[in-house]
């Protein structure tokens, strides 16, 4: 079962798809657009006033040139930023639209940016284009460090309610019910729960669940699964889709030598 929203679930599922995977595609996870843009496009005419931008996210990326074009804002009106991209797939992104990224942390998560940029943010100005609700940890430890950091919102995501019938009768039916359910973001994990319907988010039989593994994407969305009582059977070495790719296909190779 792959959980990402629906205009970035082709990645994963076409990758599990070539490896022989019937995938069933059920969005834990909605994008939409901020409640306001006016925090991001204020941001967005003060450019020349920035050292570095931070993107954590290619919906980050999409988000702010979407602005930036609304804006009538041009590509050289970036060129005097160093970029921070916290994974490929956002460095991509970025690259893109024809621009370079100057830092990409060796692990694709918000510690090892604040690692990266440790020695290169004191008094700086740094604008941190993000998700409505996400992990304070770059803000926090950038300022910590003499950075100024303005954080604003380009997009925020929601639960999309029409998953949770459709969660509900692929877990009854022994014909579609998951062997394996993949999770990308802390979000996927969270709005999973809530999508099952528990109280706290925990679902209201835990036997709902018997027999189905739980893949993460890397640390930080395992330690949410953790937190909200499920296991991690599944964890990418490299925090990517298609390091997640593989760990799934390590673990059913191994379980069908298990069971052979």
């Amino acid at each position: 079962m792959v959980g990402r929203a629906r205009h970035q679930a082709s990645a994963l599922s076409s990758g599990l798809r070539d490896l022989g995977a019937q995938v069933l595609e059920i969005p834990f996870i909605e994008i939409r657009k901020p409640r306001s843009y006016a925090p991001l496009d204020s941001a967005l005419k003060r450019l020349a006033t920035y050292d570095w931008l931070i993107l954590t996210s290619v919906n980050g990326v999409d988000a702010l040139w979407e602005r930036l074009k609304k804006l009538k804002r041009t590509r050289k009106q970036l060129q005097h930023l160093r970029i921070a991209a916290i994974g490929p797939a956002t460095r991509k992104a970025i690259e893109k639209r024809g621009l370079s990224v100057h830092l990409m942390p060796g692990e694709y998560v918000a510690e090892s940016v604040v690692k990266s940029l440790r020695q290169q943010v004191n008094g700086k100005r740094v604008l941190l284009a993000r998700a409505r609700v996400a992990r304070d940890v770059i803000p926090r430890e950038l300022r910590k460090l003499g950075a100024q950091v303005d954080v604003v919102e380009a997009y925020e995501t929601v639960v999309p309610k029409t998953s949770r019938t459709r969660l509900h009768g692929a877990l009854k039916d022994p014909r579609r019910r998951p062997d394996v359910v993949t999770f990308t973001s802390s979000s996927t994990v969270r709005n999973f729960l809530n999508l099952l319907g528990g109280p706290h988010g925990r679902p209201r039989q835990a036997r709902a669940l018997d027999g189905i593994q739980f893949a993460s994407i890397g640390p930080v969305t395992s330690s949410t699964l953790r937190e909200l009582g499920l296991r991690v059977d599944i964890e990418a070495r490299e925090y990517t889709i298609p390091g997640l790719i593989q760990a799934i296909q390590i673990q059913a190779i191994k379980r069908s030598r298990a069971n052979s």
